[in-house]
C-alpha cells in the first residue's frame, strides 16, 4: 500500500510537472469514504436520481460493519429504519438460504443477540452476522444501483480540496485523479475531507464544564463496567519488580499523571480489531505469532491472570458458522490502551505504522495466552481450539482489514450533540434519526494510582434513558465555513455524545440522511444548512426513516402503567457510589430495560427506588427484576418504612413471580424507598422496578 501510494504521488507530480493531467470525474454527488454511511448515502441518492461517485481509500465496502463487527450493537431495534433496517433485512435473507450454514446448523446456532434476538423472523431482519456476508450485502448494493465506485483513492490531505465563495469545487486524490460535484460528503471514520476542507473539528475529551456535561473529560476513579483493576481481588503492581518502583514500569502503562476528574485532555477510547475467532478444526488457522513479538509487554496480563481473573472468553460473542465477534473486556484484553495516540491527525504512512501495531499487539497477546507455559493451563488449552477462520479476509492473513476507529475527529458543527441531548435533558431540534445505544467509552488511558497500584481510565457506560434525536445540524459545517459537504460519521458531537452515536446501524442512517439533504438542497439551489427541515423530514420519512419514538424502548418490554400500585422504574432510581449500567438483554424487562451494577461490587454502590405514596398505611413491596444464573444469590435489600428499615437478602439467580417478588408488608407515612446494593454480592446485582400495592 506505502509503495503504491508513493508511486501515485510521484507519477501525479510528473504528470503536473508535463502538463498532463487525468481529466476530472464529475458526479452530483461525491461521497469520500468507504464506510458503511458512504454506502447507504450513495445508494439513496442513487434511487433519488442524482449521479454518485464514491471516491473509497478502501479496496473493502462496509467499514466496520463488514469488518468483524457482527454482533451488532442495536440498542433499540425500533428505531432502526430506512437503508439501515434493509441491511439487516437483506442478511436476514441471506441467512435463510441452507446453503449459507456451512459449519453448523441454523437450528445449533441458537439466537443470542445484543439487546434482541440475532434472528427477528417476526420483522424479517437478522443483527448478527458474518464479515463476508455484510460485505457481500454492501456490494450488491452498488452493483444492483450501478454506482460509479473507485477504490484505493485516497485524499490528497495537502491540497486535494479546491473551494470558492464557501463551496467545495473538487477533489483531488493522491493518484492525481480529481472529482467535481454539486455535493460532497465525507464518509470517512476519521473526517479527512472535512479537515481538509477547513471545517471546525475536536480532538479527544473535552472538559465537563465545555457542555455542562457530566460524564466528559478524565475519568479517574469512575468504574463503570469490569474493565478495571479494582474486579481483581488484590491491587495490581505496576513495576517490574512489583512494589519497587526503582524497577520501572511493565510495558502498556503509563507514568504520566492522568489528570484531573473532568478535566479536557486530547486522549482518544481505546482501538480494536472486533476479530473473527473459529473453533471449527476444518475452517480454523492456528494464531499466528507475530512478527516482532515480545512476551514481556503481556507481563500485566499474566498478573491479571495470576489473581484469579477468569473472565477471557466473556466476548466471544457468537456469530453463525461457529464463530465470534471478539471483542474487549476486563482489566487486560483486547483494547490496545494509549495505542492510537495521534492517529487522527497523523500522515497515511503513520496511520499505517499505528494499525500494523495494533494488530501485532492483538496477535502478540492470542499467542502469548495460548503458548506461554506460566499461563494456566486450562485457559492456555482452551485458547489453543481457537484460531483464525480460513474464509473471512481471505487477502489479508484472515485477519480483519478495518481497525475500530472507535472516535477520531469530531465536527464542531452547526449543532453540537451532547450528552444533555442524549438524556433528554435538553431538546434535539430538526431529527433525520434516533440513536438509543448507551453512551459508552472504552478505557482511555492505563495509568499509576497515589497508592502505587496500576489502574484504567475513562471506561463509562451511562444509560440514555431511552432512543433520543439526532439533530440535522450535527452533520452540517458551520455556514460560514462550507455549504456543500456533510458529514454523517466524525458528527458534530461531544465525546462522551458520541460514545453512543457512534454505532454502525446509525452511521447507516446518517448516511442516508445526508445524502436526502444533499439531493434536495442541489435541486433548490440552496446551500445544506438553508434547507427547510419540514421537507427533508417530509422524505425522510416517506423513505423509512425513524425520527421521533414514544413507544417502549424494547418489543418484550411490559409498561410500568399495566402494574397496579405505585411503580417506580429503574430510570427513575438515584444511583449512589456510581453509575450502573443498562441492559435489554434479557427477555422479559418493565419499561425501557433494566440496571445492572456490571458485576463490579468494589466500590459498593446502590440504586434507590422512592415512590410518593397517595395516603399513609399498609403496603405489599414487590421487587421486579430478570432472573440469571450469573445473577447475585445476595443482593442487599433495604426497606425503609415508618417502623424504620428492614434488611434482607435477594436470590437474583429464582425467577420471581409473575407479580414481582414479594418483599413483605410494610406501613409507610408519605414516601417509601427500596434500595438494592451490590455490597459482597456473589454475581450481577440487577434491578427493573420496585412496586407498592396498597392494603388498606
Amino acid at each position: 500500500m506505502r509503495n503504491r501510494q508513493t508511486a501515485l504521488f510521484l507519477c501525479c507530480l510528473c504528470l503536473q510537472a508535463f502538463g498532463e493531467q487525468p481529466s476530472a470525474k464529475r458526479a452530483d454527488l461525491i461521497i469520500y469514504g468507504g464506510t458503511s454511511a458512504a454506502v447507504t448515502a450513495a445508494v439513496q441518492a442513487k434511487r433519488m436520481g442524482k449521479s454518485v461517485i464514491v471516491v473509497s481509500p478502501d479496496r473493502h465496502l462496509g467499514g466496520l460493519s463488514s469488518g468483524g463487527l457482527g454482533f451488532t450493537d442495536t440498542g433499540n431495534k425500533a428505531v432502526i429504519g430506512g437503508l439501515s433496517r434493509e441491511f439487516y433485512h437483506r442478511i436476514w435473507k441471506h441467512y435463510q438460504q441452507p446453503e449459507a450454514w456451512r459449519q453448523q446448523s441454523r437450528e445449533s446456532y441458537g439466537n443470542k443477540g445484543q439487546g434482541t434476538a440475532a434472528i427477528d423472523g417476526e420483522q424479517r431482519t437478522m443483527w448478527i452476522f458474518e464479515p463476508h456476508a455484510a460485505e457481500q450485502v454492501f456490494e450488491n448494493w452498488v452493483r444492483e444501483q450501478g454506482i460509479e465506485l473507485h477504490r484505493d483513492e485516497w485524499l490528497n490531505r495537502q491540497d486535494g480540496v479546491s473551494q470558492k465563495d464557501g463551496r467545495i469545487l473538487g477533489i483531488t486524490t493522491l493518484s492525481g485523479q480529481r472529482y467535481e460535484g454539486s455535493m460532497f460528503i465525507d464518509a470517512t471514520y476519521e473526517g479527512d475531507l472535512m479537515a481538509a476542507a477547513g471545517v471546525s473539528y475536536h480532538v479527544g475529551r473535552e472538559s465537563n464544564a465545555t457542555y455542562g456535561e457530566e460524564h466528559n473529560g478524565v475519568q479517574t476513579g469512575i468504574l463503570h463496567h469490569r474493565h478495571h483493576f479494582g474486579v481483581l481481588k488484590q491491587p495490581i503492581s505496576p513495576y517490574r519488580l512489583p512494589g519497587d518502583p526503582k524497577s520501572g514500569v511493565l510495558p502498556e502503562i503509563s507514568s504520566a499523571d492522568p489528570g484531573r476528574v473532568g478535566e479536557a485532555d486530547k486522549r482518544l477510547q481505546a482501538y480494536c480489531f472486533r476479530t473473527c475467532f473459529t473453533n471449527a478444526a476444518s475452517n480454523r488457522i492456528p494464531f499466528p505469532k507475530p512478527e516482532g513479538y515480545n512476551a514481556a509487554r503481556y507481563e500485566l496480563l499474566l498478573r491479571v491472570l495470576q489473581a484469579g481473573w477468569d473472565e477471557f472468553f466473556e466476548k466471544f460473542d457468537p456469530i453463525p458458522n461457529l464463530k465470534t465477534d471478539t471483542n474487549n473486556h476486563g482489566p487486560f484484553s483486547f483494547d490496545f490502551i494509549g495505542g492510537n495516540d495521534g492517529y487522527p491527525e497523523a500522515s497515511y504512512e503513520r496511520r499505517r505504522e499505528i494499525i500494523a501495531e495494533h494488530r501485532r499487539y492483538q496477535q502478540g497477546l492470542l499467542w502469548f495466552v495460548a503458548n506461554d507455559p506460566r499461563v494456566p493451563p486450562a485457559l492456555r488449552n482452551e485458547v489453543q481450539q481457537w484460531g483464525l477462520p480460513k474464509d473471512e479476509f481471505k487477502d489479508n492473513g484472515h485477519w480483519p482489514h478495518q481497525l475500530y476507529i472507535r472516535e477520531a475527529r469530531r465536527m464542531i458543527g452547526s449543532f453540537v450533540m451532547t450528552e444533555n441531548e442524549l438524556r433528554k435533558r435538553k431538546p434535539t431540534p430538526d431529527s433525520i434519526g434516533m440513536g438509543s445505544y448507551t453512551i459508552d467509552s472504552h478505557n482511555v488511558q492505563r495509568y499509576i494510582t497515589p497508592e502505587g497500584s496500576v489502574q484504567n481510565e475513562g471506561d463509562i457506560g451511562v444509560s440514555t434513558g431511552g432512543p433520543y434525536a439526532i439533530a440535522y445540524g450535527s452533520i452540517l459545517p458551520k455556514r460560514k465555513q462550507v455549504t456543500n459537504l456533510s458529514v454523517p460519521v466524525a458528527v458534530s458531537a461531544s465525546h462522551i455524545a458520541y460514545g453512543s452515536i457512534r454505532m454502525e446501524p446509525v452511521f447507516m442512517i446518517l448516511g442516508q440522511s445526508a445524502a436526502t439533504a444533499a439531493v434536495l438542497a442541489m435541486d433548490k439551489g440552496l446551500a445544506l444548512q438553508d434547507l427547510p427541515y419540514e421537507q427533508l423530514k417530509a422524505v425522510l420519512l416517506k423513505d423509512g426513516q425513524v425520527l421521533a419514538y414514544e413507544g417502549r424502548a424494547h418489543d418484550k418490554g411490559r409498561a410500568a402503567s399495566s402494574l397496579k400500585g405505585i411503580v417506580v422504574d429503574d430510570l427513575q432510581a438515584v444511583s449512589e457510589g456510581g453509575e450502573w449500567s443498562r441492559s435489554q438483554a434479557s427477555s422479559d424487562f418493565i419499561g425501557e430495560g433494566y440496571a445492572h451494577d456490571g458485576k463490579s461490587s468494589s466500590p459498593a454502590k446502590s440504586l434507590s427506588f422512592s415512590a410518593t405514596l397517595p395516603k399513609a398505611g399498609r403496603y405489599r413491596v414487590l421487587l421486579h427484576f430478570p432472573a440469571n444464573a450469573n445473577r447475585a444469590s445476595n443482593a442487599e435489600v433495604v426497606i425503609r418504612h415508618a417502623g424504620g428499615e428492614g434488611r434482607l437478602r435477594v436470590n437474583q439467580r429464582i425467577k420471581p413471580g409473575p407479580e414481582g417478588l414479594d418483599l413483605g408488608e410494610f406501613r409507610f407515612e408519605a414516601r417509601g424507598e427500596v434500595r438494592l446494593s451490590n455490597a459482597g454480592a456473589n454475581g450481577f446485582v440487577v434491578a427493573d422496578a420496585a412496586q407498592w400495592l396498597p392494603l388498606d
